[in-house]
């Protein structure tokens, strides 16, 4: 029980933190937002480096910070940029490809053999994901090109392969070894700073000086609540639940971003909610 509310927690808080960073699009660069945010996440939970032992778990730590660097640097970067091109609620439901690749990899390398009734959820789940990311909106406030829309999704399709293969690292670690979610997020959001290292410029820190204050709130509160909040729920999840089970809750965001559609000027119509009950039916039938 507790690995399905940490998903649906998980889930809530990364819905409304990609809310939060999309209006942060207008001043930072999909990289510099990624950095930014995870270097205060890792301050935030700093003290918990304390508690590793980096001789005995090096080879544990070595796949959390290969995790970090493909989910964390390169797949935050590409949903970041999804987000400026798409939208909340598109880029989300992009994720509807994401049970079946988590599934999928979930039964070839984790050996995590799920019965039909499971796979028709998943599956049921993401036809319906896909039924919302195709609906015609209409947008009263931003005007959004063929082009962008185009790359918006190679850009999400990029990032939910990124997030699928560092999840699946993850879970080998958590239910291999002694290491804590609170730990493995320290570690991944540790891989992803050093994975940016290279390319953190003076530009960085004056355009965070120059936002206002409520933007940097904002800015905090969003890392807060999707990175390390959202992290550490995930990481419980990975911990909890097969990858295939975890990852088809983790993609409920788009329902709960029906909530905030109408805040980016989006109409939303009767076929996305009829579709938003098929997605919550899907997920029903994978967890009676």
């Amino acid at each position: 029980m507790f690995g399905i509310i940490s998903a649906l927690g998980a889930a809530s808080s990364w819905t409304y933190a990609c809310y939060l960073w999309r209006q942060q699009t207008k001043y930072f660069s999909a990289a510099q937002i990624n950095i930014t945010k995870n270097i205060i996440a890792f301050i935030i939970f700093l003290p918990v480096i304390l508690t590793f032992d980096f001789q005995s778990s090096f080879k544990d730590i070595f796949i959390l910070f290969l995790s970090g660097i493909i989910g964390i640097s390169v797949g935050d970067t590409f949903y970041i940029i999804s987000l400026k091109k798409l939208g909340t609620r598109r880029t989300l439901t992009v994720e509807a490809l994401s049970p079946i690749i988590a599934t999928v990899l979930g039964a070839i390398f984790l050996k995590e053999i799920l019965p039909i009734k499971v796979w028709s959820g998943v599956f049921i789940v993401s036809i319906s994901l896909l039924g919302v990311a195709f609906q015609k909106t209409i947008n009263t406030q931003n005007i959004t090109s063929n082009k962008d829309i185009k790359e918006g999704f190679i850009f999400a399709i990029l990032s939910v392969l990124c997030a699928v293969i560092a999840a699946a690292l993850s879970r080998i670690v958590l239910i291999n070894s002694d290491l804590n979610p609170f730990q493995t997020t320290e570690i991944r959001l540790l891989g992803s700073i050093f994975a940016f290292l290279p390319f953190l410029r003076k530009q960085l820190i004056y355009s965070v000086r120059k936002i206002s204050l409520e933007n940097k709130l904002s800015l905090l509160f969003a890392t807060f609540l999707g990175t390390n909040i959202g992290i550490l729920l995930q990481q419980n999840v990975f911990k909890l639940l097969p990858i295939g089970l975890g990852w088809t809750l983790l993609s409920t965001s788009p329902v709960m971003a029906l909530f905030l559609a109408r805040m980016e000027g989006e109409e939303i119509n009767w076929k996305t909610y009829v579709l938003t009950a098929t997605t919550i039916l899907g997920v029903g039938m994978v967890f009676i």
